[in-house]
């Protein structure tokens, strides 16, 4: 029923603001629309609206990720903009905050200034 249909992804912020700056100026999205309401970015074909709320407290758990050809260096790159991976007790990360998965993935996360969990993977 909705396999043909495209996939709009949503995102809360408390601080539009700084959201905006962080999704176009860090990440690279292109802005398409905003409003009181949301921001809305193209991400690669996918319409991601960050939605502007009064009030939530930030999941544990990835919201959003992304696949990426090269893990490592994104994460170099992304330092360099002052963004950095978290870390999670429970699994072994390298130096970089990267986990392989059972699978043999690379994964890695990090937080929007709003506290939203996002995954980077190289397959």
């Amino acid at each position: 029923m909705l396999a043909e249909m495209d996939l709009k992804a949503f995102v809360p912020t408390l601080s539009p603001g700084k959201a905006q700056f962080f999704y176009q100026e860090l990440l690279g999205l292109e802005l398409m629309s905003a409003d009181e309401y949301a921001l809305e970015f193209n991400a690669h074909g996918v319409s991601l609206r960050v939605i502007t709320v009064s009030a939530f407290k930030p999941h544990e758990f990835t919201v959003l990720g992304w696949n990426v050809p090269d893990l490592s260096t994104l994460i170099h790159t992304m330092h360099s903009k002052g963004i950095f991976c978290e870390r999670f007790p429970f699994l072994q990360q390298d130096n970089l905050g990267i986990w392989i998965s059972p699978r043999g993935s690379k994964i890695a996360w990090f937080k929007d200034p709003d506290g939203n969990l996002l995954s980077l993977t190289e397959l």
